[in-house]
């Protein structure tokens, strides 16, 4: 199922070294270059999205994916994450006119991972009337994100994909606001991992779970 112009908002997941914009933070990186925890995935050809776009004919326009990323503008250890947040990202790609200037039709988000793993706080809930202070708590992030986005892109369609194995929390707010703001959802599920993150078998998985839900 092609999906057009597209471009992915992601986290680790979505990574691979030379694919982002410069400065990204990286997980997935080439065989030989040093890294932390281990992996089996050491080729582009091998990510989720190269595997979607071999096998749907749809086109990669961007790939803004930053790995540790939080949605909202917490990370680890109570750090200030606004400046590779997803909020911070969206924002920035539509004062820019992103989307128009480059006629995309289909925005991919695949975040909340790091919001669950990092124990950002998770704050209330709410719709609209959103504080500076609400944008460093997950809840209220992940409904400004996806309003900002509904709100913004009206020819865009988008689409929320979410991991396996996160908060209950996270899950129930990012399914009843998508339900409430008309964004596609993708639950993952029995995703294969490696350091908690998509294994080679994983990311195939992930892009057949993508296609499957498109196909219908």
């Amino acid at each position: 199922v092609n999906i057009g112009r597209f471009v992915i908002l992601g986290d680790s997941y979505s990574t691979f070294e030379g694919c982002m914009p410069e400065g990204h933070g990286t997980w997935y990186v080439p065989e030989g270059v040093e890294r932390n925890l281990p992996t089996d995935v050491f080729k582009k050809e091998d990510t989720w999205w190269y595997q979607f776009i071999a096998e749907t004919g749809s086109e990669l326009v961007y790939n803004t994916s930053w790995s540790g990323s939080t949605i909202c503008n917490t990370g680890y250890d109570g750090a200030d994450f606004s400046n590779r947040s997803f909020v911070t990202r969206m924002d920035d790609l539509i004062k820019k006119d992103f989307f128009e200037k480059n006629n995309i039709d289909t925005l991919i988000i695949f975040g909340g991972t790091n919001d669950s793993w990092s124990d950002a706080p998770l704050g209330e809930l709410k719709y609209e009337g959103w504080s500076k202070e609400d944008l460093y708590k997950v809840l209220p992030a992940v409904t400004y994100l996806l309003r900002r986005a509904k709100s913004n892109l009206l020819k865009v369609r988008i689409i929320f994909v979410l991991n396996d194995g996160l908060k209950e929390e996270i899950n129930k707010t990012v399914s009843e606001a998508c339900r409430k703001y008309e964004i596609e959802l993708i639950k993952l599920h029995d995703i294969d991992k490696i350091s908690d993150h998509p294994s080679i078998k994983g990311m195939k998985q992930i892009n057949e779970q993508i296609k499957n839900y498109l196909k219908g």
